[in-house]
């Protein structure tokens, strides 16, 4: 069955309510300075946000520049990342990434959409990510599990395509809050609109969402 959409006025609607719902929805990850940043966003794909801010405290304080992480030893940067999804694939992709950034930007991590995405292990998602939260540069919307999840049953893009799903929420999101609304159906999905059984009882659009994908609800 095609998932069901809601028209532009109602979805905006329903996007205005969350943004009220949750005004302090901010990125999940610890980091102080870009590289640590992107080190983290590489780290949390599939990955729990407590097991990535959990372990990254040792891994900043050992290794500090882009410079750092491109002469690691990949075993040993693998034992401070080893609690994380296919850390050594990442471990791998950070080495690489890292020696890039040293050689081709002086150690700076990029601030363009398509410089970014030519790094190992940097996706769109991630580029978004690092862009807004590091350097307040607002092109997209990062597309992460959530924004797949909770904007699709709420009836604002029928798409599994991240890239797909970023254009349908951008021309749906006001531009102003594109900085942070990954992060407040992050907070929404978290708190109601479960994985498995959402809370629609709870929900405060729940006389707006097209629950596509619901089969059960609290």
């Amino acid at each position: 069955m095609q998932a069901k959409l809601l028209d532009g006025d109602r979805a905006r609607e329903a996007i205005g309510i969350l943004l009220n719902e949750y005004p302090n929805a901010h990125y999940y990850l610890d980091f102080k300075t870009p590289i640590d940043l992107l080190v983290a966003a590489i780290l949390s794909a599939q990955t729990r946000d407590e097991v990535v801010n959990a372990l990254t405290p040792a891994l900043f304080r050992k290794y500090r520049t882009a410079k750092d992480y491109a002469s690691a030893d990949p075993g040993e940067l693998y034992n401070h990342v080893k609690a994380v999804s296919f850390a050594g694939s990442k471990a791998k992709n950070i080495i690489a990434t890292c020696k890039s950034i040293d050689e081709r930007y002086n150690g700076e991590v990029p601030r363009s959409m398509e410089e970014l995405v030519e790094l190992p292990g940097v996706g769109r998602k991630t580029a978004n990510t690092i862009l807004i939260n590091a350097y307040r540069i607002v092109v997209g919307i990062p597309v992460d599990t959530w924004v797949i999840k909770v904007p699709g049953r709420i009836g604002l893009t029928r798409s599994k395509d991240p890239q797909v799903i970023e254009e349908d929420l951008m021309r749906l999101v006001e531009k102003k809050h594109w900085h942070n609304i990954a992060y407040v159906f992050k907070a929404h999905g978290k708190r109601i609109c479960q994985s498995q059984i959402p809370l629609c009882s709870k929900c405060p659009i729940a006389g707006l969402c097209q629950r596509n994908g619901v089969t059960k609800s609290g």
